[in-house]
């Protein structure tokens, strides 16, 4: 008899089960567990690095420059998107064919909260090629490590450096803006000061949220504490070829910082790097993350003693996210018969596809398309916040309309072993599908209509 906890596991913690997933789990807390003892299994993506794309768009650069001074030919020159978009579309058939294939689902669901937890807009074009790679690069590395060293590789990112403009950040009183204020007095145009965009995002978003205890002076004086983190140039790439992040000395703030009560004397590229691990276990953090973790894999309204007691396992640990995570499947609360989220379009698709053993191929353009149809386009929440995780956001009229629509599309282009609607709904729900749904799916009239209920069912459109 496969148990309701099983269900949870595989539909809730993980992606959606597969077609063999609910005979495997005899032990589903065990099952997340053993995945957080071994979170590296991820294969290697045969794609570029963020150096090899830093490279490729300054190459880029430097031939629309040549074209527009006529030295070159302009006509050959593509646009952004033309240039790159077969190279985004790879990385985003990398990424499904993961999320559809692992077996590690409970791990690959993790990448997926803390890619939008640090969430980056791809339709701002100068963070738009870094997106796909810092979920690769800095995400996955870290998601069952310490938090404080996940913080630190999103902030030094390619991707949160110039989505959030830190690159353009250059200390009032720093070298640099002394040279610029000679320039500026002599004629020249003004330059770029000191920009709050990220310091601001760090502590309302990625560490103590809005209600942290922050005051605008935090935000001012990180700000300093961060000038100068910034990208190779392409000399920088010429002297280390893999290099991604780099501190420029002439543009940072000297001195020392006071951060929510605590002074920082540290120079250079250390200032910040401290200032992160103190924020990385402030019990502000440790709520404000637990929170949304419980959000996330829980409920809407999680139980206050659930997160209370993932935010003891933060402080206790300094930070170990495994143990937090270790602390949410051991509570009662997370396995709890109200325990239930709706689907976001990205959760909706890749269970879908999931439960029929669709593979996405390299260059997903349908699904990409269908996803942006279903307001949840890949790596583009067009906000820093990341994408809404809660019921309110997806569950309006036209929303669940296009889902309808949706399921009629998942259900065409389903690949599995003849999609026999009546089996695929066993292998995800066991015994404990509806009997509404399971009659309407003995009744349909052809299998690809029956797996389209399926798809469109209430049933499906949670993770419960």
């Amino acid at each position: 008899m496969i148990r309701r906890e099983t269900i949870s596991a595989a539909n809730r913690f993980g992606l959606g089960a597969r077609p063999d997933t609910l005979t495997r789990l005899d032990d589903p807390r065990g099952w997340l567990h053993a995945q957080l003892a071994s979170p590296m299994a991820t294969p290697r993506a045969a794609l570029p690095t963020s150096a090899d794309y830093l490279r490729q768009e300054y190459d880029y650069l430097r031939e629309r420059r040549a074209a527009r001074n006529g030295d070159g030919n302009d006509d050959a020159v593509m646009g952004f998107r033309a240039r790159f978009g077969r190279s985004q579309l790879q990385e985003l058939g990398w990424r499904y064919r993961q999320a559809v294939g692992t077996e590690q689902d409970f791990i690959e669901r993790l990448v997926r909260f803390w890619s939008n937890h640090f969430a980056v807009s791809a339709d701002k074009r100068t963070a738009a090629l870094y997106a796909a790679p810092m979920e690769r690069e800095a995400i996955r590395p870290h998601v069952a490590g310490d938090f404080a060293d996940l913080l630190l590789a999103v902030e030094q990112h390619p991707a949160m450096l110039r989505y959030l403009d830190n690159v353009r950040s250059v200390g009032e009183q720093s070298r640099l803006a002394q040279r610029q204020r000679r320039r500026r007095d002599e004629g020249g145009a003004a330059r770029a000061g000191l920009n709050e965009n990220l310091a601001r995002e760090i502590l309302e978003l990625h560490t103590l949220g809005v209600d942290g205890g922050y005051a605008q002076d935090d935000v001012r004086e990180l700000a300093r504490a961060i000038t100068g983190w910034s990208v190779p140039l392409p000399r920088d790439l010429d002297t280390v070829a893999s290099a991604t992040f780099r501190f420029r000395a002439n543009a940072h703030e000297a001195g020392a910082r006071q951060v929510l009560g605590r002074r920082y004397a540290a120079e250079g590229e250390a200032q910040g790097r401290a200032i992160l691990r103190d924020l990385a276990v402030h019990p502000a953090t440790a709520q404000h993350v637990c929170g949304k973790l419980a959000r996330h894999f829980v409920s809407d309204a999680p139980p206050r003693a659930l997160v209370d007691r993932m935010a003891d396992a933060w402080g206790r640990s300094g930070g170990s996210l495994r143990s937090v995570y270790a602390a949410m499947i051991d509570s009662p609360e997370a396995w709890a018969d109200d325990a239930r989220k709706l689907k976001t379009p990205d959760d909706y698709l890749v269970s879908a596809m999931r439960s029929t053993g669709t593979l996405p191929g390299e260059q997903p353009r349908s699904l990409v398309a269908l996803l942006g149809r279903l307001g949840q386009p890949p790596f583009t929440p067009r906000s820093p916040a990341g994408f809404a995780d809660d019921a309110a956001e997806w569950s309006g009229a036209d929303a669940v309309w296009k889902r309808i629509q949706a399921a009629q599309t998942l259900a065409e282009t389903a690949t599995g072993a003849g999609p026999d609607p009546v089996r695929t709904a066993e292998q995800v729900f066991g015994p404990h599908l509806d009997a509404d749904t399971a009659l309407a799916l003995r009744r349909a009239e052809s299998p690809r209509e029956g797996l389209a209920l399926l798809f469109a069912s209430p049933a499906f459109q949670w993770r419960s």
